[in-house]
């Protein structure tokens, strides 16, 4: 977990609050940024919001950001709230089960942001097969709460 308390609703449009959390799930669970194949962002497709959470992948994952699968499954659910942290996290545990990345849905060419890197793979539209050893979800308040988990495939 991480606060940056930024702003009541808005996030640090750098992503402070994203990063911190980032890494600290990453150094707690002993793994580096290269162990992770796909993120759940929280992804309320707002521009402050999507744009500060891009940023922060792209610091924390450096290279290994353009090989790594992210979406939002709000795109599917639509705000959940309380609940949303939940489901995106089984949204989580079903990729890394059967290594397939859920879409990020409803997003159109046209629809581009200019300060996003589309060189992040958004996996948009369609759902994506790949090993999934390790898949990250970020879940966010207002208030900068910032939690973060992650997922792994078990290994015998």
């Amino acid at each position: 977990m991480a606060v940056d308390a930024y702003h009541i609703t808005a996030s640090h449009p750098d992503g402070l609050g994203a990063k911190l959390v980032m890494e600290r799930a990453l150094e707690d669970a002993e793994m580096k940024p290269e162990d992770i194949d796909y993120i759940n962002v929280h992804g309320t497709s707002t521009q402050v919001g999507d744009v500060s959470e891009a940023k922060a992948i792209k610091n924390v994952f450096d290279k290994h950001a353009y090989e790594l699968n992210i979406s939002s499954t709000k795109s599917m659910t639509g705000h959940l709230l309380g609940a949303a942290g939940a489901i995106e996290a089984f949204a989580c545990v079903m990729a890394v089960n059967q290594d397939i990345v859920p879409p990020t849905i409803n997003h159109k060419e046209d629809d581009k942001d200019e300060y996003i890197d589309y060189n992040l793979n958004f996996t948009f539209n369609h759902a994506q097969k790949r090993t999934v050893r390790a898949a990250l979800s970020n879940t966010f308040g207002f208030g900068g709460h910032n939690a973060c988990v992650i997922f792994k495939k078990y290994a015998k």
